[in-house]
């Protein structure tokens, strides 16, 4: 059984490039969320050992979402995912808490080797 894996982007087809990079690489993806506030929720149902967060979603964006969670449990795990041009957003999670980010379009060497590094 793999770490457990929470996958939270708006686009459906994103969440299933992660989730494949994922599934093949021996990590179980137990709940994705489309939105911030789901991830939340997903968040408190699952427990995961690590979330990958889009930055920009409807609803809750994802920098508010990793607050959230960090209230929850300050020693989540969260990697945020931001598409190029998004840096100053990417400084803001980073010190909001967020642990690693990856750029899309995702190369499945740097996501794996993220979430490595990541859980350790």
């Amino acid at each position: 059984m793999g770490q457990k894996i929470l996958v939270v982007d708006d686009a459906a087809f994103m969440r299933m490039m992660i989730k494949d990079i994922l599934t093949k690489n021996g990590f179980d993806v137990v709940a994705e969320a489309e939105n911030g506030a789901q991830a939340v929720e997903k968040f408190k149902e699952h427990h995961p050992d690590l979330v990958t967060m889009d930055i920009t979603m409807p609803e809750l964006d994802g920098i508010s979402a990793l607050k959230e969670i960090k209230k929850l449990n300050s020693d989540a795990k969260v990697i945020m995912c931001s598409a190029m041009g998004q840096q100053a957003m990417v400084i803001d999670a980073i010190q909001a808490g967020a642990k690693d980010f990856i750029v899309k379009p995702f190369q499945a060497d740097r996501v794996i080797e993220a979430i490595r590094k990541t859980l350790g």
